[in-house]
């Protein structure tokens, strides 16, 4: 019988392409409060300082390409024949360039804008700006990236609960385990009475035993691990 999988990436996912935070002692925003860079309140107190911060992240995605973990789970997607869906912390856009296509960003992407007057997302490849106008309704200075910052609700939480509900296989990959509401997939899907088998891959796994397998590698030696265990060739 086809099995339902659900896989949550998080940052160490991406940092072997090397996908910087731009918080790295010495850098550029070092001397900023992440409160002013990712929050509704800080945007509205310096929305020329928070569009600088993602133009210079959304410029980086040019000089970044997708790992082999990031390839290793596209081939698992395609391999898969039962339900699968890839949850991503991250807002880069390096699953896609791997291949994957049942994944959902639940904090956002880089690459797209939302417009706070109409609501629309716009893809966004280039530089913004409070002088930028929205596709959609022409509002100058209403655009924002579509990032979910501080204090506001995840995406796409319906359909990644509802996934968790149905999973045979959890599998969480370079993620720390301590941020919510992402922290409490492993625990929600081990409750969901299906005897959800729970895999980790992080070079520094949980110290608890809700997982039942844990992998001890980053990204690009443990997912290729994964997918042996996983019977995935």
């Amino acid at each position: 019988m086809a099995q339902n999988i659900v896989i949550l990436t998080g940052a160490g996912a991406s940092a072997e392409s090397g996908i910087s935070t731009f918080r790295d002692a010495g850098g550029l925003w070092e001397r900023h409060r992440f409160e002013d860079l990712a929050s509704p309140e800080g945007f509205a107190r310096d929305p020329v300082l928070v569009h600088r911060f993602y133009n210079q992240r959304r410029a980086q995605l040019r000089a970044v390409s997708p790992n082999a973990g990031h390839e290793a789970l596209a081939v698992l997607e395609q391999n898969w024949r039962g339900g699968f869906l890839l949850v991503t912390q991250n807002v880069d856009d390096l699953h896609e360039r791997a291949g994957s296509r049942r994944l959902v960003h639940m904090h956002g992407e880089l690459r797209k804008l939302r417009c706070a007057a109409c609501n629309a997302v716009h893809e966004w490849q280039d530089d913004a700006g409070t002088d930028t106008a929205c596709p959609a309704c022409t509002r100058v200075g209403a655009m924002r990236p579509d990032i979910v910052w501080f204090g506001e609700m995840p995406y796409h939480m319906g359909e990644i609960s509802a996934a968790l509900a149905q999973a045979d296989v959890f599998c969480a990959i370079g993620t720390s385990g301590v941020v919510y509401p992402a922290a409490g997939f492993a625990a929600e899907a081990k409750r969901n009475r299906r005897g959800c088998i729970l895999y980790e891959v992080n070079p520094q796994p949980a110290a608890h035993d809700l997982f039942d397998h844990a992998i001890a590698a980053p990204a690009t030696l443990g997912v290729p691990e994964l997918l042996r265990q996983l019977g995935i060739k």
